[in-house]
């Protein structure tokens, strides 16, 4: 955080600023101007699109001091923002709290936490039921991330588990429907907005079909993480 705050001072030219109670932002804006420092007088460095994910470092008067998943780091108009939190007293949790109890949640690593509350986020913005954990499914899920680092592949079909339909089966687990997202990323936010991106990543995260899923994150020398999210309809 001192060489954040150091690059603060240096671009933003400020001396105070506040932190934030929550570090991940969903854009609200259909396109939202990333500028140098935190007013329309500085120039734009980037833009983002709608329902993307950006990482919040502090806030400065009305502006949010940002970083998003291609590192472009600069100010963004707050009331275009809307802050995403995993604590308690929070709309993303409080919803999370109607999804699934305190055990099935403590399952997950924080990464897999992370990726659960922001899927679960376009789920409820897009009017639909948010996704439950199923604890069979997640350690399926983890088991795939683990996999596709341990033998170096990048692809829905496992040369030990085949297809994510034949590895559900052979763990004995029943379903209706079912399908899987894989991404390789540094950053949690960067691997949801990927998906996002995708149309058919993004038909599955949206699937009204689909009430359970699972999700793998696992570090991997190659991407930063490996992601799998497996879904399922009963």
């Amino acid at each position: 955080m001192c060489i954040l705050l150091f690059y603060f001072y240096q671009v933003f030219g400020m001396t105070h600023y506040q932190e934030t109670d929550f570090v991940t932002g969903l854009v609200t804006a259909t396109t939202l101007n990333v500028r140098s420092g935190p007013s329309t007088n500085y120039k734009i460095v980037g833009t983002i699109p709608k329902n993307e994910y950006i990482r919040v470092f502090a806030q400065i008067g009305d502006w949010y001091v940002i970083q998003t998943d291609k590192d472009i780091v600069g100010a963004v108009s707050k009331k275009y923002v809307k802050p995403i939190k995993s604590n308690s007293g929070n709309t993303t949790q409080n919803n999370q709290n109607n999804i699934t109890g305190t055990d099935t949640i403590n399952l997950l690593t924080e990464d897999e936490k992370e990726v659960f509350y922001l899927i679960n986020e376009q789920r409820i913005n897009a009017g639909l039921v948010a996704l439950q954990i199923d604890s069979e499914l997640q350690n399926v899920a983890r088991i795939k991330a683990q996999d596709m680092v341990d033998n170096n592949y990048f692809s829905h079909t496992s040369p030990i588990y085949g297809s994510p339909f034949d590895m559900i089966k052979s763990f004995k687990i029943s379903y209706k429907t079912a399908g899987e997202n894989i991404a390789g990323n540094s950053k949690n936010s960067g691997a949801v907005n990927a998906w996002m991106n995708s149309e058919g990543h993004k038909a599955n995260i949206l699937n009204n079909s689909y009430n359970y899923t699972g999700i793998g994150v696992v570090n991997s020398p190659k991407y930063g993480k490996i992601y799998v999210q497996m879904f399922m309809g009963r």
